[in-house]
C-alpha cells in the first residue's frame, strides 16, 4: 500500500513534466480505438434506425409473403375482424421495352391503391402513381432514352412513363436482385398478362394494425391460425433479416480488422514505454541507488502509462464518435437505411476496453523488465542491455490481460470459430515474424562482407545488441499480411467472375416460358442467327417446411447452409439426370418411375442439415405440403452458370402442377440484342436475363466491399508505420551517436547513409517476404474453405506488397538517416 501511495505521488510529479515520450502511445491507441468505436457505433446507428423505422421498412407493422398464389379469403375476413388494413403488392420480373425497341429487364412492382401504408411513395417530377402510368428507376429511362409522357410496353400493356421513382418506402424490404425497379398500379397488371398459371411472381401483403395493438401476439395468432399455409409471416422487427446479417458480418469483419490495427497499435505501446523508460534510465537507477522500492518504481510508471492510455483511448473515442457522423452522411446512400447517429454507450465502452485491455497487456512486460534490472546495470543498459523478465507474477499478468483480451474478442463474436481462428492467426503471425526476425539476425551475423564496409556496417546493425528488428519486422508484418491477404483474395473473386467465366457459359438466362409456349419458343430460338445451344427445363417455385418432419425453423444447420431454408427455392423435375449432373450417393429413379415422389439432393446442403439417402423432406408447392424422399445426392457446379436446381424432383405428381420454363440461350455474343428482341417480341410475357449484366453488377458490388475492407486494413498499416516510425524515433539517439563516431573516424556521409539504408532495406524486404507468405496462406484458406473456390496465384499482388514494404522501410530509415547525418560532432561529443 505504501508503494502505491509513493507511486502515486511520484507519478503526479512526472506527468507534470508533459507526455513526449509516449506520444506514439497515444497516437496508436488513438488510432486502434478510433477505428473500433466507429465501427460498432456505426453500426448501432443503422441498429436504431431499423428499430425506429421497422414498419415503414416492411411496409407494414406485419407482412405475409406468398408465392403464386393469393391470399385466401378466410385469411382476410381473419385480419379484418381484428382491425387491420390490408395493402397487396405484386412482385415480378418483366421486361420494360421503349418506342425505340431498348429493352432492359426490370423488377415489376403493382401496387394498390392503399399503398403505402407507411411513408410516401415519392416520384420526380412529384405526381401521384395514376392508372395507366409507370414509375421507372432513373437506370431504367436512362438506358432506353424515355422522358416523361413516352410510352413504355410491359408484357402485352402500354403504359406512359410517369416518371422516376425518387423515395420507395419499403425499398429495403422488396429490393431489386436482377433488375432496377419498375412501378404501376395492380389495377393494370391484369392487361400485362404477365400472370399465367406456374408464372414466377409473389405476393406480399402488409398489414398496418389498429394503434395500441401488440404485433408480436398478432404474429404469432395468425401464424398459429394458418399453420399448414406454407407462408412467410414477418413482422417490423424482421424487415430486413438478409440486410441485418450482411450488416452483422460486415461490421464483425471490420471490427477484426480494427482489432488488427490496435494489435499493432499495442506493439508500438511496447515500443513507445521501452524507449521512454530508456530516457527514464538514468532516473529510476538513481531511485533504485536511493533505496526506493522496487514496487514503487513500477507502480509510478504503471500508473503514469495507465494514465496515458486513458487519455489515447479518450482520444480514440472522441475520434470514433465523429468519424461516425462522417460516415453516417457518406454512407446514407450506400446502406439500406440512413444511420442514426448518436451517443450508444455500449460500442463505445467495448471500444474503451479493447484500448485499455491492449494498452495493459502490452505494457506491463517492458514495465516488468524495468523493475528486475538492478539500479547500477540501468545505468549501463543503453550500452550493454541487461538480461532480464519480468517475476512470475507480472508474467501471470501480461497472460491474464491477453486472455482477457483474446476473450472480449470471441464472446462478442458473431462467429466464434472465426474469432478463435483470428486471435490463433494473429498469435501464429506475431511468432512468424518473430522468428523471421530472429533468422535473419542469426543469418547477418553469418554473412562476411571482407572490403565492403557499407553493407557490414548495415548487416551489423541488425543483430547489434538492442537492435530493433524484432520490433520493425513485427509492426510493418500484420498489417501488411492484412492488406495482402485481402488483396489476394479479391484478385481471386475478379478472376472467378470475369477471367475464368466458362467458355459455354450462356448468354441469357429466358424466364416465365407458359407450357403451351415451349415448343414454339424452341422453335424459334434455334432458328435465329447466332444461337448455338439451348436448354430448356420445367421450373416450380417451392418453400421448405420440415425436414424429417422437423418444422423448418427449427432445423438445426450449419451457418453456410442455412440459406436454403429461407425464402422460396427453384424445383424442377426430370426422368433423366440432367446434362453434366455428378451423383455422388444413392442413385437416380429409372425413367418410367411412377411411384412415391423422390428427390435429388445436394450433398452440401445435405451434409449442413445432417440428411441423407432415405430421409425426407417436406416441400410446400403451390400451398401444398409435399413430402420427397432423398434418392441421390449432387455435386452440384454452380459456376458453370447452366441450369441448376438444390432440389430436382421425379416426375409425375409435379408434372400436372401448374408451372413455366426456364432456359439458357448460348450464341454469338454480337448478336445478343436481335435474339433478346425477337424473343420478348415474340413472347411479352417472357424476361430475358443477360448473364453478362449479371455478373458486372456482382463485380461492381464487390468492388465496393473490397474497397471498404482495403480501406479498414490501411488503418492496419497506417498502425504500423506508427509503430516504425516510433522504433525510428526510440533509436535514434543511438543512430546520432552511431553516425558521429564514424564520421569523426573517417567515414563520409555517403558511406553511413548507405550502411543504414542496407539495414531498413534488408529489413523492408524480409518483411514483405514474410508479409506475402503469411498473406498468400489467409487468403488460400478463405477461398478454398471458407468460400469453396478453385484458388489461383497472383505473384503481381504479392510482388507489389513486397516492394511497398521495401519502399516504406526506407523511406523511413531515410528520413531518420538524414536527420543524423545532420547532427554536427563537436557538440555531442563534448557533451558525452
Amino acid at each position: 500500500m505504501n508503494n502505491l501511495r509513493l507511486g502515486f505521488r511520484l507519478a503526479r510529479r512526472e506527468l507534470r513534466g508533459g507526455v513526449r515520450g509516449l506520444r506514439i502511445v497515444l497516437a496508436c491507441l488513438a488510432l486502434g480505438v478510433a477505428a473500433i468505436a466507429a465501427v460498432g457505433t456505426l453500426r448501432a446507428a443503422t441498429d436504431a434506425a431499423f428499430v425506429a423505422d421497422g414498419a415503414r421498412i416492411l411496409g407494414g407493422d406485419a407482412e405475409v409473403h406468398i408465392t403464386q398464389r393469393r391470399l385466401p379469403d378466410a385469411a382476410r375476413a381473419w385480419i379484418a375482424a381484428r382491425g387491420g388494413t390490408l395493402s397487396e403488392v405484386v412482385e415480378m420480373r418483366a421486361m420494360a421495352i421503349a418506342p425505340s425497341g431498348e429493352r432492359m429487364l426490370v423488377e415489376l412492382k403493382a401496387v394498390d391503391d392503399r399503398y403505402p401504408l407507411y411513408g410516401d411513395l415519392v416520384l420526380d417530377p412529384p405526381q401521384p402513381l395514376a392508372p395507366g402510368g409507370i414509375a421507372l428507376d432513373p437506370t431504367v429511362a436512362e438506358r432506353l432514352g424515355l422522358a416523361p409522357g413516352d410510352t413504355v410496353r410491359i408484357g402485352e400493356s402500354r403504359f406512359r412513363y410517369l416518371g422516376a421513382v425518387a423515395q420507395e418506402p419499403d425499398k429495403v424490404a422488396s429490393p431489386t436482385i436482377l433488375g432496377p425497379r419498375a412501378m404501376i398500379l395492380s389495377a393494370d397488371l391484369a392487361a400485362t398478362r404477365l400472370i399465367q398459371p406456374g408464372s414466377l411472381f409473389a405476393y406480399d401483403y402488409r398489414i398496418r394494425l389498429p394503434a395500441g395493438a401488440d404485433a408480436a401476439r398478432f404474429i404469432a395468432d395468425l401464424r398459429a391460425a394458418f399453420a399448414g399455409e406454407g407462408w412467410r409471416v414477418r413482422g417490423a422487427g424482421d424487415a430486413a433479416p438478409g440486410v441485418n446479417r450482411f450488416l452483422d458480418r460486415a461490421a464483425f469483419f471490420l471490427t477484426l480488422a480494427s482489432l488488427t490495427a490496435l494489435l499493432v497499435g499495442g506493439i508500438g505501446v511496447a515500443t513507445g514505454v521501452r524507449a521512454w523508460l530508456d530516457q527514464r534510465a538514468r532516473t529510476i537507477a538513481t531511485l533504485r541507488c536511493l533505496g526506493a522500492p522496487a514496487g514503487a518504481i513500477f507502480a509510478t510508471y504503471l500508473i503514469q502509462v495507465m494514465a496515458l492510455a486513458l487519455l489515447g483511448v479518450t482520444i480514440g473515442l472522441v475520434a470514433g464518435f465523429g468519424l461516425t457522423w462522417v460516415g453516417a452522411g457518406l454512407l446514407a446512400d450506400a446502406l439500406p437505411v440512413p444511420p442514426r447517429p448518436g451517443l450508444y454507450v455500449a460500442p463505445l465502452a467495448m471500444a474503451a476496453l479493447y484500448g485499455l485491455l491492449t494498452a495493459l497487456a502490452f505494457a506491463l512486460w517492458p514495465l516488468g523488465r524495468a523493475r528486475e534490472i538492478p539500479g547500477a546495470a540501468l545505468f549501463r543498459d543503453a550500452v550493454q542491455p541487461v538480461s532480464a523478465r519480468p517475476r512470475l507474477t507480472l508474467l501471470a499478468a501480461v497472460a491474464a490481460a491477453g486472455g482477457a483480451l483474446a476473450a472480449l474478442v470471441i464472446a462478442t463474436a458473431e462467429n466464434r470459430l472465426f474469432a478463435l481462428g483470428f486471435v490463433g492467426g494473429a498469435i501464429g503471425t506475431l511468432l512468424l515474424f518473430r522468428l523471421g526476425a530472429g533468422a535473419l539476425m542469426a543469418v547477418a551475423r553469418r554473412i562476411r562482407t571482407p572490403g565492403r564496409p557499407t553493407w557490414r556496417l548495415g548487416l551489423a546493425n541488425l543483430h547489434r545488441p538492442g537492435a530493433p528488428t524484432p520490433l520493425m519486422l513485427v509492426s510493418l508484418g500484420i498489417g501488411l499480411t492484412t492488406l495482402a491477404a485481402i488483396a489476394l483474395i479479391e484478385g481471386n473473386l475478379r478472376l472467378q467472375i470475369n477471367d475464368q467465366m466458362p467458355a459455354a457459359a450462356p448468354n441469357f438466362y429466358f424466364i416465365d416460358i407458359q407450357s403451351d409456349q415451349a415448343q414454339a419458343f424452341d422453335t424459334l430460338a434455334r432458328g435465329l442467327p447466332g444461337v448455338a445451344e439451348l436448354h430448356r427445363v420445367p421450373s416450380l417455385r417451392a418453400r421448405v417446411t420440415a425436414v424429417n418432419g422437423v418444422p423448418a425453423d427449427r432445423v438445426r444447420t450449419t451457418e453456410d447452409t442455412a440459406w436454403a431454408l429461407r425464402g422460396d427455392r427453384g424445383l424442377t423435375y426430370a426422368a433423366t439426370p440432367p446434362e453434366g449432373t455428378r451423383v455422388v450417393a444413392g442413385q437416380w429413379w429409372p425413367a418410367d418411375y411412377a411411384g412415391p415422389p423422390l428427390i435429388s439432393f445436394d450433398v452440401n446442403l445435405a451434409r449442413g442439415w445432417g440428411v441423407g439417402i432415405g430421409d425426407t423432406v417436406t416441400l410446400n408447392v403451390l400451398g401444398r405440403d409435399i413430402d420427397f424422399r432423398i434418392a441421390s445426392l449432387r455435386d452440384i457446379q454452380w459456376r458453370a452458370l447452366g441450369i441448376n436446381f438444390v432440389f430436382v424432383a421425379s416426375p409425375g405428381l409435379l408434372e400436372a402442377a401448374p408451372h413455366t420454363n426456364i432456359a439458357t440461350l448460348r450464341g454469338d455474343v454480337a448478336q445478343e440484342g436481335a435474339m433478346l428482341r425477337a424473343i420478348t417480341d415474340a413472347f411479352p410475357n417472357v424476361s430475358g436475363i443477360r448473364v453478362r449484366d449479371a455478373l458486372e453488377a456482382v463485380a461492381g458490388l464487390l468492388g465496393k466491399i473490397g474497397a471498404a475492407l482495403s480501406g479498414t486494413a490501411g488503418v492496419t498499416l497506417a498502425a504500423g508505420a506508427l509503430v516504425l516510425a516510433g522504433a525510428v524515433a526510440a533509436g535514434q539517439r543511438r543512430r546520432i551517436r552511431d553516425a558521429v563516431v564514424l564520421k569523426t573516424i573517417g567515414a563520409s556521409r555517403a558511406q553511413i547513409r548507405n550502411a543504414f539504408l542496407v539495414e531498413f532495406g534488408l529489413l523492408g524486404l524480409t518483411a514483405g517476404l514474410i508479409a506475402a507468405a503469411a498473406g498468400t496462406a489467409a487468403a488460400w484458406g478463405v477461398v478454398r474453405f471458407v468460400m469453396g473456390a478453385d484458388w489461383a496465384f497472383l505473384p503481381g499482388t504479392l510482388a507489389a506488397t513486397i516492394a511497398f514494404c521495401t519502399a516504406l522501410t526506407l523511406a523511413f530509415g531515410y528520413a531518420g538517416t538524414a536527420l543524423a547525418l545532420r547532427v554536427r560532432p563537436a557538440p555531442l561529443l563534448r557533451n558525452e
